[in-house]
């Protein structure tokens, strides 16, 4: 007759738990950034840096539509340039709402180049003064600017 160990079927269910924790699908990872890309001068000790950090510098942070009608869908192009001394990285643009999306660079963006952050905004069901807002979260200091579009939707 088949008698229960306990010990050993503790054991048997953590190694199988071990087993499909460590199964990851690499295909659905982030693309990593190396870490000598990435440079936070800003420390506990107060001894800050900031003289070698990427700058990002938008030739407008503001873009009026017009008068567009429900349903039309815009987009507009901020262009930046990294005008600081190291590799400008964006980790995110988030809108601040859904009917805004954005497009912006992955790749670091190196001193002196250019770049383009997309913001298009679906018009559908609104009418009215729209005016929505996009933060881009970056390597700089400070980490966080705010760009804005806005528009007239007629029915």
């Amino acid at each position: 007759m088949f008698k229960y160990n306990f010990r050993s079927g503790l054991t048997c269910f953590i190694l199988i738990l071990f087993l499909f924790a460590s199964c990851v699908n690499k295909d659905n990872q982030e693309k990593l950034i190396p870490a000598d890309v990435v440079d936070n001068p800003i420390s506990a000790d107060n001894k800050t840096d900031i003289g070698n950090l990427p700058v990002l510098s938008f030739e407008k942070v503001e873009h009026d539509f017009g008068k567009i009608k429900n349903g039309d869908v815009v987009s507009f192009g901020f262009k930046f340039t990294n005008t600081g001394k190291s590799d400008l990285i964006i980790s995110k643009v988030s809108t601040s709402c859904g009917c805004t999306a954005s497009d912006y660079p992955k790749d670091p963006v190196k001193p002196g180049k250019n770049g383009l952050i997309t913001l298009t905004f679906k018009s559908e069901g609104r009418t009215g003064t729209q005016n929505k807002m996009a933060t881009v979260i970056s390597n700089t200091q400070p980490n966080s600017k705010v760009l804005k579009i806005k528009a007239l939707v007629l029915d």
